[in-house]
């Protein structure tokens, strides 16, 4: 019966202490977990923002490098379009030689030559002749250094090509010095 009166009494204060300590040790633990799961959102979220800012700059350097590989492209064809709109008054002048009459058969042959091979040779690296007489007149391809009043060819028709226009890979290096029709 003693026995049963130990059990029914208070507990020893050092039973006592040991379950407040293991309260006080419980709170930590609950506190120090909070602590813990708020450092890793924190964490997490810092890791998500540097993985978003390293997309970003991944996809910047990526369009910096297709930029910088399209413009060294254009840089190229700027320079070659600048060398062939150097060599476009020696068409003309070989284009202007061609027309006047000259005793000597050979001789036109021989500059007929030349200039069907300087042209051949201008047309592979992407020079384009611009077809003016007959056509309708386009600002953009053509300059009307003169006009003419006539009932013959209809309304803004080109009726003469005093300089021969050319592109170049597509954009236009010259436009063509045209005559154009106009109605009386």
């Amino acid at each position: 019966m003693e026995e049963d009166r130990n059990s029914t009494q208070s507990p020893e204060p050092e039973t006592l202490a040991a379950g407040v300590a293991g309260e006080m040790d419980l709170a930590d633990s609950a506190a120090l977990l909070a602590e813990v799961a708020s450092e890793r959102d924190r964490l997490a979220q810092e890791q998500a923002e540097i993985y978003d800012q390293l997309l970003r700059l991944r996809a910047e350097f990526d369009n910096f490098r297709k930029r910088a590989q399209r413009e060294r492209a254009e840089l190229a064809e700027y320079a070659s379009m600048e060398a062939v709109r150097a060599i476009i008054p020696v068409l003309d002048d070989f284009e202007r030689a061609l027309k006047v009459q000259v005793a000597d058969e050979e001789y036109a042959k021989g500059m007929e030559l030349i200039y069907q091979r300087l042209l051949g040779i201008l047309e592979k690296a992407g020079l384009e002749p611009l077809e003016s007489e007959g056509q309708q007149f386009d600002p953009e391809f053509h300059q009307a250094v003169d006009t003419e009043k006539t009932d013959k060819a209809e309304d803004h028709t080109i009726l003469l090509e005093h300089q021969r226009g050319y592109t170049f890979k597509g954009k236009l290096l010259r436009p063509a010095m045209v005559r154009v029709a106009v109605r009386p």
